[in-house]
């Protein structure tokens, strides 16, 4: 991350989040007032067991759910106070998302999979096929621009769903553990487009992972801890 963009305000500052859900017999507390800030710019990795509360801080941030105490800005205001059409929108311009699993629609080839956030935008079809295509072509897919999700290895559906994520130059990325399907030569190489992208669209990227290699070449490292987070570490 450069001087200039450390510099600048953060792009994201959760404060105090946490979630519970109540069952008959019990509350269960997932989040535990964590406080959080990305940079503009930072890419920040997030490690923990499983079950400790990180997909669902990944889906609070993203604005998918609601915390049931704390605050939440996002370049300065609170998503929460938007209607359901703004949040709508502001994850569509503004935030981007990469699962585990691709989530791509088995029924349309590649190229209409990455299409579809600029169509949901009213852009011009004609426009929305042209940048596509140019995104495809970025992370390595010219060849597979007419191939469906079941045509492609994982590691190239990955891609597809990395350059539909992208596709409308969002500021920020969750991604929740987007290499864990993978091989692991096919998993470094998807992490290094992810950090290659990060640099060329200055993107702010909080990345969930198991993998510590992969953890220790992002800016800095979170660790979650029964629905706390820690700082781990950083470069």
């Amino acid at each position: 991350m450069s001087d200039a963009v450390e510099n600048q305000s953060p792009l994201l500052v959760a404060e105090g989040i946490s979630r519970h859900f109540k069952t008959e017999a019990d509350r269960v507390e997932v989040l535990r007032g964590v406080d959080l800030t990305l940079g503009r710019g930072e890419t920040v990795a997030m490690v923990g067991a499983s079950g400790s509360g990180k997909s669902t801080l990944i889906q609070i941030l993203g604005t998918l759910d609601h915390p049931s105490e704390g605050s939440l800005r996002f370049d300065g205001i609170n998503p929460f106070a938007l209607s359901s059409k703004k949040q709508a929108a502001l994850r569509n311009n503004r935030i981007a998302f990469i699962y585990q699993l691709h989530r791509l629609l088995p029924e349309f080839t590649a190229l209409e999979n990455v299409q579809m956030p600029l169509l949901i935008g009213r852009m011009n079809p004609a426009e929305a096929k042209e940048r596509a295509a140019g995104m495809l072509q970025r992370v390595g897919l010219a060849d597979r621009l007419k191939h469906k999700p079941g045509q492609l290895s994982g590691g190239q559906q990955q891609r597809v769903a990395i350059a539909r994520a992208l596709i409308n130059e969002p500021d920020l990325l969750l991604a929740d553990e987007p290499t864990g399907n993978l091989d692991t030569h096919t998993a470094e190489e998807v992490f290094e487009l992810l950090l290659e992208l990060n640099s060329e669209k200055l993107l702010t990227a909080l990345v969930v992972t198991h993998n510590p290699e992969l953890a220790r070449r992002m800016d800095r490292t979170l660790t979650m801890v029964d629905g706390r987070v820690e700082e781990s570490g950083s470069v």
